[in-house]
């Protein structure tokens, strides 16, 4: 009997199956698929034009699935002045600041992003900061986590933005003891702003989107879900024909699911063009097949939604913080996209929000019996005890960024003293949810923080920072642990940044696990990840999308 040769096997290595599978060391890859799982170096597939893949002790993995991602903004933002390289240092923030306006002095907007408040003195920087590196022009840098917008005395100026402006529906212009805008905007008051920058070109959109896929595909990414299409975004242009342009061109190697943007202020007056944008996808690699809803904002600024006060709240801000949509509309939209059969991937921060996010699914969940919507919940950093069994009696997936639960100095200065020690008790309840049995989904939210799988994956395991991460801040970031029984074991974490991800991304029929029959999306690790020391210290040797090798380390 004979077998077809393969194009790829993969020996002498450890692959990551099922807990209940025997063990294989061995896989063939023909025509893009899994055609064989097993031992050996599986002479019957070797052939003259076969690439043999010693594996010399690692891991192959089903490739990571990114659940909640916003990779052209992160493209796009490794071309501006980018902080998030730095330091946490108001100096060091402020020198490059300096040394980007300097080399670019034919711009009218000096333009970046990716600070973090706990770099200033009382947590959020200032107007005065930035006039005293660019005085003349106007300067616009968006918080690393996109929820706050820094612009100097200039950029005010040029937006009208003086003490009798009013605060815009959903956010909140930041001021002084004396009523001043301080220069920090906060949610959609950013947008006074961030709508005056010069365009973006489609040209520097798709330039950005292939660099984001090439360095998630370097972090063995081979599908993700883009939390936020059809909608400018962290200052930038809707990202729709980015994906559309690539996908029509076949350089979209990953599967990407997108996310069409719910504006809060629409309504379901633009139910036709959600539905106009999702008929616009699905020629190859993307799918326009999800509608993202944001119900609150971040603890941080006092806007994600709590169930009781935060123990001290910033000048402007609610004490229980912001609902974006009020509960009674929000039940009606997601019955009305429950019934489009869209999927729903909510952002639900606070407690509060979490319990009407899951009163509004569980509305158009039983409303609509025969959908498969897999609709999720997103960040999660607080969930009353009441609302976590009701992930699993509705199946809605609880979509986790692993890497946010550690004690670094942000959360610890900032955010712990606004929830108080009874509610740090519900922070990031990964390993609760879990046991609920809810499914478990993981993203990054890059660039809000880093896209690696294994650094999240660390932080899911022990609860702290890894030791390569630069913004693990504090001596306590990475030795000791927050909430450490929240946290998941080994296998739980992979799963849920591979088939938990697949299944939130309707993939987890064609990907998602190594078995006879899977697309071969996969990840070869460095090292055996359940024999290693400190899994954030692997890294990827190589990743495949369907067989094609999309990355290789040098």
């Amino acid at each position: 009997m004979s077998t077809l040769h393969a194009d790829t096997v993969f020996v002498n290595g450890s692959v990551f199956l099922a807990a209940d599978a025997a063990p294989a060391d061995a896989v063939a890859v023909q025509s893009g698929r899994i055609v064989h799982v097993g031992h050996g170096r599986l002479p019957e597939f070797v052939g003259p034009a076969t690439e043999v893949v010693d594996m010399q002790g690692g891991s192959l993995l089903p490739g990571f699935q990114d659940a909640h991602v916003h990779p052209v903004a992160a493209g796009i933002q490794g071309l501006t002045c980018h902080l998030s390289r730095e330091p946490h240092s108001r100096e060091r923030y402020l020198r490059a600041i300096r040394d980007y306006a300097d080399a670019h002095t034919g711009e009218d907007w000096v333009t970046g992003n990716g600070w973090y408040g706990d770099a200033f003195p009382g947590g959020l920087p200032t107007r005065h900061d930035l006039d005293t590196v660019i005085p003349n022009r106007p300067a616009v840098f968006t918080s690393h986590d996109g929820h706050g917008v820094w612009v100097n005395s200039r950029a005010l100026a040029v937006a009208g933005i003086d003490s009798a402006t009013a605060d815009p529906d959903g956010g909140r212009i930041d001021r002084d003891a004396a009523g001043v805008a301080t220069g920090i905007l906060v949610e959609k008051a950013g947008e006074l702003v961030t709508a005056l920058l010069p365009p973006v070109t489609d040209d520097v959109m798709d330039e950005a989107l292939l660099a984001a896929q090439s360095h998630l595909h370097s972090l063995g990414i081979t599908a993700w879900q883009d939390a936020g299409v059809g909608i400018p975004l962290f200052g930038f242009p809707d990202n729709l024909g980015a994906y559309l342009r690539l996908d029509a061109e076949r350089t979209l190697t990953a599967r990407v699911i997108g996310a069409l943007w719910w504006s809060a202020d629409r309504g379901l007056a633009q139910l036709d063009d959600i539905r106009a944008r999702r008929a616009q996808s699905g020629t190859a690699r993307f799918h326009a097949t999800t509608v993202k809803v944001m119900q609150d904002g971040i603890c941080e600024n006092c806007t994600a939604a709590m169930l009781s006060p935060y123990t001290s709240v910033a000048a402007g801000a609610e004490a229980l913080g912001t609902s974006f949509i009020e509960p009674d509309d929000l039940a009606k939209v997601v019955d009305a996209l429950v019934g489009e059969q869209f999927q729903i991937h909510m952002h639900a921060v606070g407690d509060r929000a979490v319990r009407e996010c899951l009163d509004a699914l569980e509305f158009g969940i039983r409303s609509h019996p025969q959908s498969d919507g897999r609709h999720q919940i997103a960040h999660l950093d607080v969930v009353d005890p009441e609302d976590i069994p009701r992930f699993a009696e509705l199946g809605v997936i609880a979509n986790i960024q692993a890497l946010w639960a550690r004690r670094d100095t942000e959360i610890v200065e900032r955010k712990l003293p606004l929830l108080g020690a009874e509610r740090e008790k519900w922070h990031f309840p990964f390993r609760s949810l879990h046991g609920s049995g809810a499914r478990l989904a993981m993203g990054s939210d890059w660039p809000v923080t880093d896209p690696n799988p294994l650094w999240a994956i660390h932080t899911a395991v022990t609860r702290t920072g890894p030791k390569d991460d630069p913004h693990a801040i504090g001596d306590e970031a990475r030795t000791v642990p927050l909430g450490p029984d929240q946290a998941l074991d080994l296998r739980t974490a992979i799963e849920a940044y591979t088939l938990g991800s697949a299944y939130a991304n309707h993939l987890d029929h064609v990907t998602g696990t190594v078995e006879v029959g899977k697309l071969a999306d996969l990840v070869l690790l460095d090292q055996d990840v359940f024999a290693a020391d400190d899994v954030s210290t692997l890294r990827p040797t190589l990743t495949m999308v369907e067989g094609r090798t999309v990355y290789r380390a040098d």
